[in-house]
C-alpha cells in the first residue's frame, strides 16, 4: 500500500464514489446495469487468472474486453448519452426553463379517476428535466392544451389515438399514442400488463413522472424513479403530482448536508467500499524503485554572476517510486532538479535541494537522493571595452 493518504488520493475515491453511486441511481433495474454487473464479473475472472497464470483464458479475457466495449457503445448509446447529458452541468442554464406548469393538475387528478371508474386504460408521461425524445417512439403530434375532456376523448377505446402513451411537455399535450421502453427488472409483478411496464420502463430511464391507470382493476399509479405507487384517490394524486411538477420555493428546495449524506445510507456505503477496493487494488501493486539520474537546471542566477564551468555535478541519482501501476516508468518521464539562484554571491556557494525543486510527474514521489545538497563555484562577469580611436 501508499505510505500515506494523500489530499489528492482522498479527492480521488471521493469523486469517483459521486460519480459511481449516480451511475448506479441512474441505470437501477435496467438492462445496463445488469450488463455492468456482467463485466465486472468477467473483469473479476480476468484478474484471477492472469494472477494464477492462465494465459489463455486470460488472454481471451483481454481480448474480449475490447470487443464488449465496441459492442457496448453501440447497444447502450441512448443510456450513455442519457447519463453525459444528466453530467452536463451548463445543461440548465441552457435548457429552457418553464415559469409555470400550465396545466390544471386538480382537472388533470379527476380525468384520469372518471378514467379509472369506467376501467378505461389510460398512460401519461410528464416530461421534467431531462429530455425523452430517445426514448419515446412514434406517436402523433398533438400541441393542444391540456384539458381532461381531451384526455378521456385521446384514451376511450373507440379513439384511434387509446393505444400509447400520452407525453405532456412544458404544459401542453405535445404527443399521443407513443411507444414507451418496456421495464426488464425482474422484480416487476407478473399481473401488471404492458402498460405498467412501459409506464416504469421510462422511469427507470429518465426523470419522467408516469401516471398509469389500468383497465383491468381500476387503479391508479404512479411510476417514477422504477417505482411504482398506487394512488387511493384523487387528492392524494393531485397532491402527488404538485410536489413532483410545481415549482417549489426556495425555503422547500434547501436541503441539509447531513440529510444529503445519509439518505440510501447503505447502497452509498456500499459504493464507497468497492470504489475503495478498487483504488487499493490499483495503489497496491506499486512498481518497484529505480535510480534516475535527474539533471541540475537553474535559474534566477543573477545578472552579474556567472557559474564556474566543471563546479557542480551534471546530474543527481534520485530513487523514485510510483503510488500506481497506472503511472508510467520513471525511467520513460523526465525529472529534472530546477534550482532557484537568486540569493547566491560571488564565490563559493552551497544550494540545498528541496523537495520543491525536484519536477516530478504525478503519482511519483522521492524516496531517497545521492545528496540533499550541491556546492558551485560562482565568478563575476568581465566587461571588455572597445578601445578609442583616437
Amino acid at each position: 500500500m501508499v505510505p500515506y493518504f494523500r489530499p489528492q488520493d482522498i479527492a480521488d475515491i471521493l469523486i469517483m464514489t459521486f460519480l459511481v453511486y449516480q451511475l448506479y441511481t441512474w441505470f437501477k433495474n435496467t438492462r445496463a446495469l445488469q450488463v455492468l454487473f456482467g463485466l465486472l464479473f468477467l473483469g473479476a475472472l480476468y484478474v484471477v487468472t492472469k494472477s494464477m497464470g492462465l494465459f489463455m483464458t486470460s488472454w481471451i479475457l483481454q481480448e474480449l474486453g475490447t470487443v464488449l466495449l465496441v459492442l457496448l457503445i453501440v447497444v447502450f448509446q441512448a443510456e450513455i448519452r442519457q447519463a453525459l447529458y444528466r453530467l452536463s452541468l451548463l445543461r440548465k442554464l441552457f435548457d429552457r426553463q418553464e415559469t409555470s406548469l400550465r396545466v390544471d393538475l386538480l382537472e388533470f387528478s379527476s380525468a384520469i379517476f372518471t378514467l379509472a371508474s369506467q376501467r378505461i386504460g389510460a398512460l401519461t408521461v410528464f416530461q421534467r428535466e431531462e429530455v425523452l425524445d430517445d426514448f419515446i417512439l412514434h406517436g402523433v403530434s398533438l400541441d393542444s392544451l391540456v384539458s381532461g375532456q381531451l384526455l378521456q376523448s385521446i384514451f376511450v377505446p373507440t379513439s384511434p389515438l387509446h393505444d400509447g402513451a400520452v407525453l405532456i411537455k412544458d404544459g401542453r399535450v405535445a404527443r399521443a399514442s407513443c411507444h414507451l421502453p418496456l421495464s426488464v427488472s425482474p422484480d416487476v409483478p407478473q399481473h401488471f400488463g404492458t402498460r405498467h411496464r412501459a409506464g416504469l420502463g421510462l422511469s427507470e430511464r429518465s426523470d419522467a413522472v408516469v401516471v398509469i391507470v389500468s383497465e383491468e382493476r381500476g387503479e391508479v399509479s404512479l411510476a417514477l424513479g422504477g417505482e411504482l405507487e398506487k394512488m387511493g384517490s384523487q387528492a392524494e394524486l393531485h397532491e402527488k403530482l404538485s410536489s413532483l411538477l410545481l415549482p417549489l420555493s426556495r425555503e422547500s428546495q434547501r436541503v441539509g448536508l447531513k440529510a444529503r449524506l445519509f439518505s440510501n445510507f447503505w447502497p452509498k456505503l456500499a459504493v464507497f467500499a468497492l470504489v475503495f477496493i478498487c483504488w487499493s487494488l490499483i495503489t497496491y501493486r506499486q512498481g518497484a524503485i529505480l535510480t534516475v539520474t535527474a539533471p541540475i537546471k537553474f535559474h534566477n542566477l543573477p545578472d552579474n554572476l556567472t557559474i564556474s564551468p566543471r563546479s557542480y555535478p551534471e546530474g543527481v541519482d534520485l530513487q523514485l517510486k510510483a503510488f500506481s501501476n497506472l503511472v508510467a516508468s520513471p525511467k520513460d518521464l523526465d525529472v529534472v532538479i530546477d534550482l532557484d539562484l537568486s540569493g547566491v554571491k560571488e564565490g563559493g556557494n552551497t544550494v540545498a535541494i528541496r523537495k520543491e525543486d525536484i519536477k516530478l510527474p504525478p503519482g511519483v514521489v522521492v524516496t531517497s537522493m545521492e545528496r540533499s545538497k550541491i556546492w558551485f563555484s560562482t565568478e563575476r562577469k568581465t566587461r571588455k571595452e572597445s578601445s578609442r580611436v583616437r
